[in-house]
């Protein structure tokens, strides 16, 4: 699967293993996948890397913002970011994602995630 823009991914996951799993799904199809444990090290890392067009991020993580707070900071700074929210705990409404947000339900498939990703940072989902 090759895409037209290369664009990077934010993996943000307070669970090493989930978050590894996830990366690596990511960069097996070529795409760069950095990483965060939590909302602050992923607003870092978006500063860092001006390339990062989507974030996938879990909605339960430590820290004084969750995943849902941290998608809404993403949109505000970074409009042309992608969103993916996901968790395990609690199913997230459409209304309380940011417009460009798609929540996926845990667990899921690293295949539906990719394609997901793929779908969105090529502006066809």
């Amino acid at each position: 699967m090759q895409m037209s823009t290369p664009k990077e991914v934010l993996v943000v996951e307070d669970e090493p293993l989930i978050r590894m799993v996830a990366a690596d799904a990511i960069a097996d199809v070529g795409i760069m996948a950095w990483e965060a444990s939590d909302a602050d090290e992923a607003l870092h890392v978006l500063e860092e890397h001006p390339n990062i067009g989507l974030v996938f991020t879990d909605v339960n993580m430590p820290g004084q913002m969750d995943g849902l707070d941290l998608a809404h900071e993403v949109s505000a700074r970074r409009p042309d970011v992608s969103l993916i929210v996901t968790s395990g705990a609690v199913n997230v409404p459409d209304e309380q994602l940011p417009d460009d947000g798609t929540f996926l339900q845990k667990p899921y498939p690293t295949k539906r995630l990719v394609n997901l990703i793929a779908a969105k940072l090529d502006g066809c989902e």
